[in-house]
């Protein structure tokens, strides 16, 4: 299952789309999934906060089953 979260934006870094599609509620928590290896983009785990995404990546947060895919 996948639900599309248009940004506003070129790009957004994976931290900020984190807290943009609420699913976390702070940056804190946003820097603690991607460090754990909780997050990941395009199929891969991503422990970068800094990553570039933009329109049609992927994100999914390890151990559920809904991805978000980033649209305009």
């Amino acid at each position: 299952m996948s639900e599309k979260i248009k940004i506003k934006t070129e790009t957004i870094n994976l931290d900020q789309f984190l807290k943009w599609a609420n699913l976390v509620a702070t940056g804190g928590e946003a820097k603690s999934l991607i460090q754990e290896g909780k997050v990941m983009v395009n199929g891969e785990i991503e422990y970068k906060r800094g990553k570039k995404l933009a329109e049609g990546d992927k994100v999914k947060l390890k151990n559920e089953n809904k991805s978000y895919i980033i649209s305009r």
